[in-house]
């Protein structure tokens, strides 16, 4: 059984979100308990609470031995506002948890992988599960949580360390004391609702900044706007270029970003998938 505690570091979820999540939880997977921390609810102009009370929510959880997992309800912008405070407030009980979720949560997520707080892991969040194909990408996780790892990205081999990021976020860690040590490892990006002249800059940014990296991985570019002029490359184009320029091996697409296929990638070393 997991005990599964919920916060929202970054934006708010609604009470019918959560409800949709335990219910999930409830009919399909007894063997785990999910909860809610009341904060989830909070607003503060864009935010789920200030960042003090988002900040007192997200320790409060990690700190409480009686939770195994803390599975991130959201993204959105924000998490990185709280990031280094929540390492400073890290206990032991901390320490020995899973951290799920993706996009804006990459900030924690980095944190904790630069500071060896728990396990970080990419994966949905549970504000997936009011829609059908959604609540596929929360089973996802909540089998893996059962030691099941189908859902995991088909690409791990369990030999060469990985991370997985949304590229903007990734391209605002670097340089920042959120930033872990990533020589070696094999990193994923993904990118939601940004021009790909947009995509290109970020690139720009990484690939000069990730030099010894192991490869990188492309995963999904969604919702990308409409220009008043054609880029003139796609996405997997421009990752392709960068990689060259930068001397990074490119090492093909990842099942991970803003779609119902979202992959699992714990960070660090992780087993291989065991097949769909």
């Amino acid at each position: 059984m997991t005990r599964i505690a919920v916060c929202a570091p970054a934006t708010a979820i609604t009470r019918e979100h959560a409800e949709a999540a335990e219910a999930l939880v409830a009919d399909e997977f007894p063997q785990h308990s999910i909860h809610f921390h009341e904060q989830c609810f909070l607003g503060a102009g864009h935010f789920a609470g200030t960042d003090i009370e988002r900040l007192e929510a997200l320790v409060e959880l990690a700190n409480d031995p009686q939770y195994d997992a803390i599975w991130f309800a959201k993204g959105g912008y924000g998490s990185n506002r709280i990031a280094e405070a929540a390492v400073a407030r890290m206990n032991a009980a901390a320490r020995a948890k899973t951290y799920v979720g993706f996009s804006d949560m990459g900030y924690l997520l980095a944190a904790f992988y630069r500071h060896g707080i728990g396990q970080p892991v990419h994966g949905s969040m549970p504000v997936s599960a009011r829609s059908q194909t959604g609540r596929e990408a929360v089973r996802r996780v909540l089998r893996w949580f059962l030691g099941d790892g189908s859902g995991l990205e088909p690409s791990l081999d369990g030999q060469t360390p990985a991370v997985a990021f949304n590229l903007i976020t990734l391209a605002m860690i670097v340089g920042t004391p959120l930033m872990p040590k990533l020589d070696g490892h094999i990193v994923m990006v993904e990118e939601v609702s940004e021009h790909l002249y947009s995509v290109d800059r970020l690139f720009f940014h990484i690939a000069n900044a990730l030099p010894r990296i192991a490869g990188l991985r492309l995963g999904s570019v969604t919702a990308v706007p409409e220009n008043d002029r054609e880029f003139g490359q796609e996405a997997e184009d421009i990752a392709k270029f960068w990689c060259a320029r930068a001397g990074i091996p490119y090492l093909g697409r990842a099942q991970i970003g803003h779609t119902a296929e979202n992959r699992i990638v714990p960070f660090g070393l992780a087993s291989p998938p065991t097949g769909d």
